[in-house]
């Protein structure tokens, strides 16, 4: 079973106590994107100008903004994952068909160079035959 972890964290100047199952270091990263997010607009004069509701608004459409974008750039990796995937599969597939083609040639080789062979005997002996009978005559 799981360990629930609390952890203190400070988020635009207030102290808070995240609870998750996943480990102290993932929660405090978490609090330190939205406290950077917070960092981040501080800095936009007309964001300060905006009551604290509108504010929030702001920061919540941008982390919002930040996830889905994230979330597409992850579908684009994994789209190009299986598509690569797919060309390593094709590839492979090609591989194991040049390797049987491959043996087929290798195969036919050797009976090739046998027949050779045996055809180079038979030669020797024509020859050694022809030399015998025109000794003969």
């Amino acid at each position: 079973m799981r360990i629930k972890n609390d952890v203190e964290v400070i988020i635009n100047n207030k102290k808070y106590t995240l609870s998750g199952y996943e480990s102290d270091t993932y929660l405090q990263t978490v609090a330190t994107y939205i406290n950077g997010k917070h960092e981040e607009f501080k800095t936009i004069d007309s964001f300060n100008k905006l009551e604290q509701d509108m504010r929030n608004v702001l920061i919540e459409l941008n982390i919002a903004d930040d996830y889905f974008k994230a979330k597409k750039q992850a579908e684009e990796l994994q789209k190009e994952v299986e598509k690569k995937n797919d060309e390593l599969f094709e590839i492979k597939h090609e591989l194991i068909t040049m390797q049987s083609r491959l043996d087929s040639v290798q195969k036919e080789l050797q009976s090739l160079k046998f027949e050779n062979i045996e055809e180079q005997k038979k030669v020797v002996k024509l020859e050694t035959e022809l030399d015998e009978r025109r000794k003969k005559r």
